[in-house]
């Protein structure tokens, strides 16, 4: 085990997992192949580790298993699978622990990923910090990969205390435990911070980055979405300040990072969120010639990945009590198929749920012959779906069809597809959507006083985009937190918030299955409260203390 422990804070290390051959994404060079002086010996070198971080985050850390790859891991098996937006009705019975919030307290490789998986990069740009003043090249260059480094390690010290520390309304200001504070290359014992100190030192880098993006006069390359830039730290910094309540500097922050990122229009929504668009301010790369193959985010969760068109799994559903609260006039309504499809076919609601669906929502594609009990037809509601999906589905082709295994799911989603199978794509990490977002919230908890701003930013987001041109708000107090949460969980669907919300919030809720009116398996349809599930804290990993001896097996500072 300390192997394991030690491999993550050695020079570099995730690196030495990748291989690149794209001309656009940097061929990385493992540094414990090479050594650090070759690594960090000029600025072109590390320019390499910088974006050999950048595949840490969309690669496939194999010792974990199938799916432990990356970011997309973190926002769909921590993000999406415990909250209550994000329906995988198929997959709810065998993967209940997860759905059901399980494994929090147990030792296991849900709970370690996390840990290895942020730690890894952090050791990456401890790394860079400590060594890029001594590279040769340019002061500009330096500056904008020391930036690069300060982005990268308070991301992942912020993604890392929303996931293994408990949430701020519950720290006592931040007096609470929060995780590991490594600052240098350093890899001796280390006790826990406390949280408020993780967060200082994470808006205290988020600071110092802005700082040297502006000295260093000097931007990503205009199509790199997958590097991070003074906007990603801007972004990251009003998610914190969120967090932490500090509602002010979540506003302004969020204003700032999405200038230059202008909301896309609709046909650029539509078109299968598998390529940048110009409110992308962070993701993933995806180019066919860096693809995972069968353990990419596309492969399990596009509408045209090779999970929907080779199982009956579906790639995922959106809670139809959300989508069914969205008015008919939202073009992004029509990337969910929702009840109004199979009204508009002349199929009612009962009709839907007693002849056409499984107990689950899974729709039924065919009529069968009852003699042979062979499919002879499609079915009325199975055929409409179909059509619904034929016609609003931007990247759907005769060769490369949606859903084209018959099988889908009410509720299914029409909003992430691929360019290339079985899984190719690129994945939003943050969008200047989101920023509105949080400035809505942000306004909002300032009480009276920033109502409008609130009503404005959501007006902006909604109506003003051509989203839906009907849209208005004059909504206050609870009414506009309720609708702040319900454009979070239809805008943010599958990019990985609905946990973390209601975790930051402290908010409990109630999954129903299909037959109570819900979207879920029945494996998945209870109640969770903010208190229980360990407080929905995931455990420090046993491999960590074994190694660590700065902290006690319970996650408590181990007495000197």
């Amino acid at each position: 085990m300390n192997k394991i422990i030690k491999y993550l804070f050695g020079v570099v290390a995730g690196v030495a997992m990748l291989t690149s051959c794209s001309e656009d994404y940097l061929n990385t060079a493992p540094t414990d192949q090479v050594g650090t002086a070759t690594a960090f010996e000029t600025t072109a070198n590390v320019a390499n580790v910088i974006n050999g971080m950048a595949e840490i985050m969309s690669c496939q850390h194999s010792y974990y298993g199938q799916g432990f790859n990356g970011e997309a891991y973190v926002m769909n098996r921590i993000g999406e699978y415990p909250g209550p937006n994000f329906v995988y009705a198929g997959m709810g019975s065998g993967w209940a622990p997860i759905f059901n919030m399980a494994w929090l307290d147990r030792d296991s490789m849900y709970i370690y990923y996390s840990w290895y998986y942020y730690y890894s990069l952090i050791s990456n740009a401890n790394d860079v910090i400590a060594n890029i003043d001594a590279a040769e090249g340019l002061e500009a260059e330096k500056q904008f990969l020391k930036a690069q480094a300060l982005t990268y390690r308070a991301y992942s010290y912020w993604r890392l205390c929303t996931i293994h520390a408990c949430r701020w309304i519950d720290s006592n200001n931040g007096e609470a435990d929060g995780v590991v504070l490594r600052l240098d290359t350093n890899t001796g014992d280390c006790p826990l911070s406390s949280l408020k100190e993780c967060y200082d030192q994470i808006k205290k880098d988020l600071d110092d980055a802005v700082k040297l993006y502006d000295q260093s006069g000097m931007d990503r390359p205009a199509n790199a979405v997958w590097q991070p830039n003074k906007a990603v730290a801007n972004a990251i910094w009003a998610r914190a300040a969120l967090e932490t309540q500090d509602w002010d500097t979540a506003a302004a922050k969020a204003v700032e990072a999405r200038t230059n990122y202008p909301l896309m229009d609709n046909a650029a929504y539509g078109a299968g969120f598998a390529t940048p668009t110009s409110e992308w301010i962070w993701g993933s790369y995806g180019d066919a010639t860096e693809q995972l193959y069968y353990y990419s985010f596309g492969t399990q969760y596009a509408y045209n990945g090779y999970y929907a068109g080779a199982s009956s799994y579906g790639a995922g559903s959106i809670e139809r009590n959300i989508i069914n609260q969205i008015p008919d006039t939202d073009f992004r309504k029509n990337l969910f198929v929702h009840e109004g499809v199979f009204a508009a076919a002349g199929i009612d609601y009962e009709t839907l749920l007693n002849d056409y669906c499984y107990a689950d929502g899974l729709i039924e594609p065919y009529n069968y012959d009852e003699t042979t009990g062979k499919p002879v037809s499609y079915n009325k509601a199975g055929a409409a779906a179909l059509a619904h999906v034929t016609k609003y589905a931007g990247i759907n082709t005769e060769e490369n069809p949606a859903y084209y295994s018959d099988y889908m799911y009410v509720g299914a989603h029409l909003k992430f597809g691929v360019i290339a199978q079985p899984g190719v794509s690129y994945i939003p990490f943050i969008r200047s959507s989101e920023m509105y977002l949080i400035e809505a919230e942000a306004e909002y908890r300032k009480g009276a006083s920033g109502a409008a701003k609130a009503q404005a930013a959501l007006v902006a987001l909604n109506a003003t985009s051509g989203r839906n041109p009907n849209y208005t708000c004059t909504k206050t107090g609870d009414e506009l937190f309720e609708e702040i949460k319900l454009y979070r969980a239809f805008e943010l669907w599958g990019e990985g918030f609905s946990w973390f919300d209601y975790k930051r919030w402290g908010l409990g809720f109630t999954r129903k299955a299909f037959g109570q009116g819900g979207s879920f398996n029945v494996a998945n349809a209870m109640e969770f409260k903010p208190n229980e599930c360990n407080n929905w804290v995931y455990k420090i990993p046993k491999l960590e203390t074994d190694y660590n001896k700065g902290i006690n097996a319970n996650g408590a500072e181990a007495e000197q």
